[in-house]
């Protein structure tokens, strides 16, 4: 239940960092750049570690 929980909150907080960080194109950035920007920021990955996280537990069950 811990890793369920933990796995929410990660993909929360990419999720967040993620769609804040689309304000970058208001200043120039193009789409390509924006990709590269994300997937060098750590708080981004959060999402990529949780989602990875409640696969795995979905797919384990409760146990």
């Amino acid at each position: 239940m811990k890793q369920f929980i933990l796995a929410i909150i990660l993909c929360s907080v990419g999720l967040f960092f993620t769609l804040l960080y689309l304000n970058l194109f208001t200043i120039g950035y193009t789409f390509l750049e924006y990709v590269y920007f994300i997937i060098r920021r750590v708080e981004c990955n959060c999402f990529f570690i949780g989602l990875l996280l409640l696969l795995l537990k979905i797919k384990k069950g409760h146990g």
